[in-house]
């Protein structure tokens, strides 16, 4: 798993945090010869003794923790491989997964929930803090953004880099991060209000939608564009000043909570996120940094 490691979080971290001292009170069971048996009854014979080696380590409780964080780093690091493996960020915006990927990758995300540690995640200091989108499915918001901006301009021209979520203090910032010509960058940042429902559903009301200004790297500009850029430049700084620091800060776009939308929380840890639309409709994201405060303070409410 090294070649994921520059992508992701480093999730096996996880795996430092356990010992050989863990492994105390666990008995192993003799397994019964199977060399010369079929294949058919080997493979038998072998979850036959998994089963009562699990049964052993469940009676042991802490072998048996141990045991459940294990199969959950194992489905962890498993989706994430499928996200590499179907074509990260950049095949899904374009629509370049096909249908074997795609359900692999659901395959994978039911298999993560079903571990679910955080039991309220709407509460959990954990949900805080600077998230990465690294799948979200044919009905989701930003899927169709994503596809929007690609069915307009050609790929040569135009590419959504990436799509991160920032989420304190009961707001979230969802900001799409764009690529004109590989030398103008600019992000649409969509602002919202989120409350919470229940110990699983949140509710996020739509605030406003700011277009940020291009942000434009000169030095990777084409040399055939060069002019009309020097020109553009000059008529810009011509602007009156009102209308100058107008299209510096963006152009705001207030929605006022006329849209929202519900959605719940099926599976949170330090790590990753997953959440599901109405529709049930997953989004995966996985952790880029925490809030300052939300991963430092634990809320008394909160329970694991």
């Amino acid at each position: 798993m090294a070649s994921l490691q520059g992508s992701f979080p480093a999730i096996s971290v996880v795996r430092s945090s356990f010992s050989s001292s863990s492994l105390v009170g666990v008995s192993f069971v003799r397994l019964p010869d199977c060399n010369r048996r079929s294949s058919g009854d080997r493979i038998s014979c072998r979850r036959t003794s998994c089963r009562a080696m699990v049964q052993q380590a469940v009676q042991g409780g802490a072998p048996a923790t141990y045991a459940k964080d294990m199969e959950r780093l194992s489905a962890k690091e498993s989706l994430l491989l499928a996200f590499k493996d179907a074509g990260g960020f950049e095949a899904l915006v374009t629509g370049k997964t096909t249908d074997m990927q795609r359900i692999d990758v659901n395959e994978r995300i039911t298999g993560l929930e079903r571990l679910n540690p955080t039991t309220r995640p709407t509460t959990s200091p954990f949900l805080e803090g600077l998230w990465n989108f690294e799948w979200f499915g044919s009905g989701s918001p930003g899927l169709f953004a994503a596809r929007v901006v690609f069915e307009r301009f050609p790929s040569t021209l135009a590419r959504m880099s990436k799509m991160n979520l920032l989420l304190k203090d009961g707001y979230a910032k969802v900001a799409a991060h764009l690529k004109l010509l590989n030398s103008i960058e600019s992000k649409f940042i969509l602002s919202t209000k989120v409350s919470v429902e229940g110990p699983l559903r949140m509710k996020e009301e739509y605030v406003e939608g700011i277009f940020e200004s291009p942000t434009i790297v000169e030095e990777t500009i084409p040399e055939q564009l060069k002019g009309a850029y020097s020109q553009a430049l000059t008529t810009a700084q011509q602007l009156p000043v009102p209308i100058r620091d107008a299209v510096a800060n963006g152009l705001r776009v207030p929605l006022s909570g006329t849209f929202q939308r519900l959605f719940m929380i099926s599976y949170l840890d330090e790590e990753i996120l997953i959440i599901r639309d109405t529709a049930g409709i997953p989004e995966v994201l996985t952790r880029l940094e925490a809030s300052s405060s939300g991963m430092a303070e634990t809320n008394p409410e909160y329970e694991s």
